[in-house]
């Protein structure tokens, strides 16, 4: 069925902001459970992804609504950096705190690989199938991306959505290789953001975007 107008600004925001409401008290109660250590490399690692998704909501949203807002060349640069700041905040994070989850070497090397593997291969799969520009929301700008075909290589010839899947786990790897209780922390309100962003911004989005297509049960993204 077409979706005969684009989601609002507003559409699932305030979902969105409710989940970030039960999120950031959550994630204070487990900070301060396992003793709240090291507060400026904690916050400054949960304060990038909330930027990260909201420079993502407003800049698709006002796109899709003409309104005033960065051109793609502009736009992905800052998706980008903001990208990486990602998991080298939370590299920095789980250095700092390394050693602070009780496990043996050989469980840690096993659980780090067991999550490494299939994270790198869902890395593999969007840089050679999918395209960084693509997976940055390319099709919000241009009009050619969203006449392109489900992508069914690598791993999404298995999921339709192996960057939240699979991708994630990547961060847990660098949290459990450095046994790291505060980067757990932060892994699972990052997990779980992502699918906040995914929920109440991306999926709406998608649902628009890819019902104008002649064939619209081919665009839209099921998690």
């Amino acid at each position: 069925m077409s979706v005969a107008s684009p989601p609002s600004l507003s559409t699932g925001l305030w979902s969105h902001l409710a989940s970030v409401a039960v999120l950031l008290p959550a994630t204070y109660c487990v900070w301060d459970l396992i003793g709240q250590p090291h507060p400026v490399p904690f916050w400054l690692a949960i304060a990038i992804p909330l930027v990260h998704q909201f420079f993502v909501w407003i800049c698709w949203r006002q796109r899709l609504n003409s309104l005033p807002t960065l051109s793609f060349s502009m736009y992905l640069p800052i998706f980008i950096v903001l990208l990486i700041a990602r998991p080298i905040s939370l590299l920095f994070l789980a250095f700092v705190d390394r050693d602070s989850l009780e496990i043996t070497m050989s469980l840690r090397i096993l659980i780090t690989m067991a999550l490494a593997l299939p994270a790198a291969y869902a890395m593999y799969s969007v840089f050679r199938y999918f395209g960084v520009r693509r997976a940055a929301g390319a099709d919000h700008y241009f009009a050619e991306y969203r006449n392109l075909p489900m992508e069914s290589r690598g791993l999404f010839k298995y999921t339709n959505n192996g960057m939240y899947l699979y991708g994630f786990l990547g961060i847990w790897a660098i949290a459990f290789g450095f046994a790291s209780l505060a980067a757990i922390v932060v892994c699972a309100f990052a997990h779980i953001y992502i699918w906040v962003h995914f929920l109440f911004v991306e999926r709406p989005d998608m649902n628009y975007l890819y019902s104008q297509r002649p064939d619209p049960s081919s665009g839209e993204i099921l998690p």
